[in-house]
């Protein structure tokens, strides 16, 4: 890239640690100068570790640095706010997962954005997984054969502090939504941008999943702790005729890897966190031997029982990409409207699991 984009966050709480880090260390092209925070003790140490300013209000913050983007940390169902904010001064803005914590929000965001003129991007770093990336290409050449499921596990474990009453976490009005809307909202993502590989056909705007079926549930923390759930099971039948299945939780002492499974009639693909578990087709190739060694030793990591033990790698991939689509002037792979299909799919669940039946998704 060409081009030094001054960079701003909204929220600093600890995923913004995260963001600052991949801005100083790994993007040469992106110069962090400034934070937002209410707090001035978390948002002065934050200034002092990153070397940048510090901002009790955000709107302040726009209003004198005028960076070119921002990266949205805030608690989700702050999200909206933040890019009404943005898009008012014509600045580009990237938000941490999910999109918002519910359709109508997001479609707010998607028009201020489109009113702007500013991109709107949302942070999945899991897509930017290696070995993910050559799943869905592998998917993409049609060696999966016909979509028979896609499945995935996120056994984790949450202990109450986590869900203290001075937290945002477990709350509809900044959760939106617990084990699912908070930390399987990544699997929910990479689940339906893998079935759409399956379906080249497929209208980019729609939601390659049409209807899910799901439970939930409080099995692991005191419901007056918590207003959401923390383990939910969900079922869902993309819109092609394969079917899917999701585990979500923050119930399971001591908590262990997430897993995903994706099978056709020709193949099937297992990972353990980023470790490639099996890798087996009716026809082999010769590339394949070299897919499972490359990925069979490779480090187990996530946050199975601490939510910032993660890699940084991916959101590294994920902010430079947003900025290189700025530059461009085209949509990064994961805009605002790509980034509400997880909140689509999560939103039906919840409806789902009230009403006892299937719903389809928009």
């Amino acid at each position: 890239m060409n081009t030094t984009h001054r960079i701003a966050i909204i929220g600093v709480g600890g995923i913004a640690d995260i963001h600052a880090t991949c801005l100083i260390e790994d993007l040469p092209e992106a110069e962090l100068i400034g934070g937002s925070c209410r707090t001035e003790e978390k948002g002065r140490k934050f200034a002092e570790k990153f070397d940048c300013a510090w901002y009790p209000d955000y709107k302040t913050m726009l209003d004198e640095l005028s960076p070119d983007a921002v990266l949205v940390t805030t608690p989700s169902g702050a999200h909206l706010e933040a890019v009404e904010a943005c898009a008012g001064k014509g600045i580009h803005a990237l938000c941490e997962k999910p999109l918002e914590i519910s359709t109508a929000r997001a479609d707010q965001m998607l028009e201020c954005a489109k009113k702007g003129g500013i991109h709107l991007g949302g942070v999945f770093q899991m897509r930017y997984s290696p070995l993910l990336q050559s799943i869905r290409e592998t998917i993409s050449r049609g060696r999966f054969g016909t979509l028979s499921t896609i499945s995935a596990q996120v056994p984790w474990w949450r202990d109450n502090s986590y869900y203290a009453p001075e937290r945002w976490q477990g709350t509809m009005a900044l959760d939106g939504g617990g084990a699912l809307m908070n930390q399987s909202i990544h699997v929910v993502d990479t689940m339906q941008w893998l079935a759409a590989a399956f379906m080249p056909d497929l209208d980019a705007n729609v939601n390659p999943v049409e209807e899910v079926f799901a439970y939930t549930g409080q099995r692991g923390h005191d419901p007056d702790l918590i207003e959401v759930e923390d383990t939910a099971i969900v079922s869902l039948r993309f819109r092609n005729g394969g079917f899917g299945q999701i585990l979500a939780a923050t119930s399971m002492f001591p908590g262990s890897n997430r897993r995903l499974l994706v099978a056709g009639q020709d193949g099937t693909a297992q990972m353990e966190e980023d470790q490639l578990i099996q890798y087996g087709f009716r026809e082999d190739e010769d590339a394949d031997d070299e897919i499972r060694s490359r990925f069979a030793a490779a480090a187990k990591r996530g946050g199975a029982s601490d939510p910032l033990a993660i890699d940084r790698s991916g959101h590294e991939a994920n902010i430079r990409e947003f900025l290189k689509s700025i530059e461009d002037g085209k949509p990064s792979g994961i805009d605002g409207s790509e980034a509400r299909k997880a909140v689509a799919i999560v939103e039906a669940a919840y409806r789902s699991a009230k009403s006892g039946v299937p719903v389809r998704v928009e």
